[in-house]
């Protein structure tokens, strides 16, 4: 669900632009307060690693043409709680924007608050948190991941819609383009819900203070949480290095529901207006940040390898901007607290 530059008027995403960075402010400031951060430092890369991974992963959607991948908000606060979560989110997103031109740069900060903000920040405290209180188990934490997912998916998806509508750029019709938008989201909500559930379930057994941590806020006791690292990491480099390998080829959600409308209202693929000069600067500035572009490269011209290379090597960018991100707040709050001890 990475909205494109050209669905955008530079007004609109400019504006989001804003928004997003305020979000990211908010939140970082909440971080350096909370002292959940300390103790899950050592899964922040490794879980955003993980996201980053598995939205490589395109299923199909039998009968659409269609297909969908996870967005990761809602298993990133179900681990790390709701703003640790928006922050790891924000290291994938920017990551995939400026070195795999996945997602406009423009469009940046739309696709942080439609795939972050909305998820982690709006849908976790208020349908995830709820759904598992009075008693962390399997069953609750399955019900809230399947709700949750699909909540969040299909109220980004409806913010992609607005945020389209309000740039004005397009010949998609409010109506007919929400229309799309909504059901087929709705479907790749539930399966990324499933997902999610598994997930979430699997690390509740191994360390259920994990979840319980992230639920209360409250620092993780016990041993440290290097085999649940290792084991996250290893799903990571197994997604991006294998899983890519049977990645569908549909178009995803959005090109679908464009595609669609479309052909439903005029007959033809959807023509754009031409914005101007900060769509076409956005879009050279991209393509000199990309490495892997389209997650292929030059030497691989039939992607035979270019999609797997770039899986590994973006989990392993995302590992190192996202864990070293929770590394250094946590470094600046103990020389805080040992200053103040001192």
């Amino acid at each position: 669900m990475h909205m494109a530059d050209a669905l955008l008027s530079p007004a609109v995403g400019l504006a989001m632009d804003a928004v997003s960075l305020a979000a990211i402010g908010l939140a970082v400031a909440k971080v350096k307060k909370n002292e959940l951060i300390e103790s899950k430092a050592p899964i922040m890369g490794v879980a955003g690693a993980m996201v980053f991974a598995a939205q490589m992963i395109n299923f199909t959607i039998p009968g659409t043409g269609s297909s969908g991948h996870i967005g990761g908000g809602i298993l990133l606060a179900g681990l790390l709680g709701g703003t640790p979560a928006f922050l790891s989110l924000t290291a994938v997103l920017i990551i995939q924007c400026l070195f795999f031109a996945d997602g406009g740069l423009l469009a940046l900060g739309c696709n942080i608050f439609n795939m972050g903000v909305i998820p982690c920040l709006v849908v976790y405290p208020l349908v995830f948190k709820p759904l598992i209180a009075g008693g962390i188990n399997n069953r609750r934490i399955s019900t809230a991941a399947v709700v949750s997912s699909a909540a969040g998916l299909m109220l980004g998806a409806f913010c992609v819609v607005f945020q389209t509508s309000l740039s004005g750029i397009t010949l998609l019709p409010f109506g007919a383009f929400t229309a799309l938008m909504l059901p087929i989201h709705l479907v790749i909500g539930l399966v990324e819900g499933i997902v999610t559930a598994g997930v979430l379930c699997f690390i509740h057994k191994m360390r259920p203070e994990i979840i319980s941590s992230a639920q209360t806020g409250e620092r993780t006791g016990g041993a440290p949480l290097r085999a649940v690292s290792i084991v996250v990491f290893a799903l990571a480099l197994i997604c991006g290095g294998l899983l890519t390998f049977f990645s569908s080829s549909n178009p995803d959600g959005l090109e679908w529901a464009i595609e669609r409308t479309a052909k439903k209202t005029a007959g033809e693929v959807t023509q754009l207006e031409d914005a101007g000069y900060l769509h076409s600067a956005a879009a050279r500035a991209q393509e000199n940040t990309a490495i892997f572009p389209d997650y292929g490269y030059a030497g691989d011209p039939e992607g035979k390898t270019g999609t797997s290379v770039a899986g590994v090597a973006g989990a392993v960018i995302t590992f190192a901007l996202a864990g070293s991100a929770g590394l250094v707040i946590s470094k600046i709050k103990k020389s805080k607290r040992a200053a103040a001890n001192g």
